[in-house]
């Protein structure tokens, strides 16, 4: 493997797990507004969703409050939808209006994360694999992303908490 290639692998982010839902419902969770506002974000924040346009250059637009008056901003910008198997976007935090803007907790964290959503079924689960690396990231961006590899483990294992909660009320 060239050595390019092993330092990409090296500096993904990778966070999987398995779900007893069918797929086509793991799908329609990332896919529509109403369901992403059930269970996206971290836990304890509360997520209003201003727009989901699923297709490619389309905008996930959403704002997360952890106490009443104190949103942050994210978007997704969608790049590849293949239902209900992959979903590739790049995603950021935002300012009101959907406009690009900093990590509000490290100015060094990269603007752009490219993410690939994988759904596979196997052995009568589902697996979801979230694969994201930087784009167009400075080596310090870099450096800062593959530093909060453990807190976004954390994040993440606590948003997909959420989602099997939704998914087993779906059932």
């Amino acid at each position: 493997m060239p050595a390019a290639t092993e330092q990409e692998t090296q500096q993904d982010f990778v966070v999987s797990r398995v779900l007893a839902a069918p797929r086509e419902l793991v799908w329609k969770a990332w896919a529509e507004p109403k369901c992403l506002a059930e269970w996206w974000g971290p836990k304890g924040c509360t997520l209003r969703v201003i727009k989901v346009d699923l297709r490619p250059g389309g905008v996930f637009h959403y704002a997360m409050a952890y106490k009443p008056g104190h949103e942050m901003w994210g978007r997704f910008v969608y790049r590849d939808v293949a239902a209900p198997e992959r979903l590739v976007y790049v995603s950021s935090f935002s300012d009101e209006g959907a406009g690009l803007t900093r990590a509000p907790f490290k100015d060094t964290f990269p603007l752009e994360i490219l993410n690939t959503l994988t759904l596979r079924e196997q052995g009568g689960k589902m697996v979801l694999t979230l694969r994201g690396r930087p784009l167009n990231a400075t080596d310090e961006e870099r450096a800062t992303f593959i530093d909060m590899f453990p807190s976004m483990q954390q994040g993440f294992g606590g948003t997909f908490d959420q989602l099997e909660t939704y998914l087993a009320a779906q059932s």
